[in-house]
């Protein structure tokens, strides 16, 4: 028989590990050392754990080699693959030559660590060193990175902070061109789904003023062209619901929006025209929302004329309210920025916004679910069971060791 001792402290740490340390097995040996507190005989602690004698002996000579803290740790054989030893090379390699498919990124390491690995297990390295599979954004070539964090900082917030503050009214001004025509996306479904393309190339037209902090619309539609009569209308409208409050335009540099009728209206209004550095679509907020009307009402969805397809832009764009949280989701007042576009000749330009994490290691996947479950548990579901032939005392004691 193998004698141990607890202090007061153990069996506290016990009673709390047996149910809350991450792993299950490390639960186990804590059940196991909490029975043997109460001075069951092995065969009974092993029957009610659910191992062998051999096992609990194995659980009580750790802990005798080095209390609770040895009982913690975990032996498991895990073979790490040869992969991992190069892991700083191939990162470096695929930071400035990012493959597009497995057979690219398999090819590129046996090249230049001469390990040869299946597709499969290239995937499981690379997504767990932080590396996805993702789509590639654009950003135009001749944008000024500097202009535009300069703009955003100096000019654009300010006036922003205003908006915030009741002070002042922002709208974001841009023109939209929905062209009758197909629009692909994603669905879920069974096999892959073909939309039926519409006949003719009939164009839609909206120029949009989003308002900065209410997300209220104003829109002059059209079916022809967006041009200087129709910004000149936008901004009759935008100034008849703001009397006596400053009025900031943030827009682009398109021509009719910076001509003399448009200027010389705008300052008969005493509406600010802010116009953005060239080539900045991301500081442009109302461009979100045109990506959200094709989302929502366009893509893998079939129009059969122009009337329906108009019609469904139409009753999106007048009933933004019904997509409230979404929209307050999407238009947040934080813009994206870009690093320096010279500095990266090839063509590809890192974004480190949010920095990409290393998947979660499958052991401890494995533990924070079982976590979870552990949650659930109540204590009817509790898998001690008490043999009859257990004495009156030990009984007792043992029926005290869930508490």
């Amino acid at each position: 028989m193998i004698n141990l001792t607890f202090t007061n402290e153990t069996l506290t740490e016990l009673r709390h590990l047996r149910f809350n340390h991450p792993h299950p097995h490390i639960q186990k040996k804590m059940d196991v050392l909490l029975l043997k507190s109460y001075k069951l005989p092995h065969h009974l602690i092993a029957s009610i754990a659910g191992c062998c004698e051999n096992t609990i002996r194995s659980y009580f000579s750790e802990y005798e080699e080095g209390g609770l803290e040895r009982l913690k740790q975990l032996n498991f054989y895990m073979p790490q693959s040869k992969l991992v030893g190069k892991k700083d090379e191939i990162k470096a390699l695929f930071e400035n030559e990012p493959p597009a498919t497995l057979k690219q990124a398999a090819a590129a390491i046996e090249k230049l660590t001469g390990i040869k690995r299946s597709l499969s297990q290239i995937q499981k390295f690379l997504l767990g060193h932080g590396m996805k599979r993702r789509k590639v954004g654009s950003i135009p070539a001749k944008a000024d990175t500097e202009k535009q964090k300069q703009f955003m900082h100096e000019t654009m917030e300010p006036r922003l902070q205003e908006a915030r503050e009741n002070k002042r009214v922002v709208y974001f001004v841009d023109a939209a061109h929905f062209v009758l025509s197909y629009f692909l996306g994603f669905l879920w479904c069974f096999t892959r789904l073909f939309v039926k393309t519409a006949p003719g190339r009939q164009r839609f037209n909206v120029l949009g003023a989003l308002n900065a902090v209410t997300h209220q619309l104003i829109t002059v539609t059209n079916e022809s062209y967006i041009n200087a009569q129709s910004v000149c209308e936008l901004l009759l409208k935008i100034a008849e619901q703001h009397a006596n409050v400053p009025i900031t335009l943030i827009l682009d540099n398109a021509r009719y929006q910076k001509c003399a009728i448009v200027t010389e209206l705008a300052k008969s209004l005493n509406i600010e025209l802010l116009y953005l550095p060239s080539y900045s679509p991301n500081l442009n907020l109302i461009e979100r929302l045109w990506k959200f009307v094709k989302k929502k009402c366009l893509n893998s969805i079939y129009h059969e004329n122009f009337l329906a397809f108009q019609t469904a832009i139409l009753d999106l764009l007048n009933n933004l309210d019904q997509h409230k949280i979404e929209l307050d989701t999407l238009l947040t007042l934080k813009f994206q920025t870009f690093p320096s576009i010279s500095d990266n000749p090839s063509g590809l330009i890192p974004i480190q916004n949010k920095p990409s994490q290393p998947q979660e290691p499958l052991l401890e996947r494995h533990t924070s679910r079982q976590k979870e479950k552990r949650k659930a548990r109540t204590f009817r579901h509790c898998r001690y069971k008490m043999p009859n032939s257990i004495p009156y005392d030990q009984k007792n004691n043992a029926a005290c060791i869930g508490a």
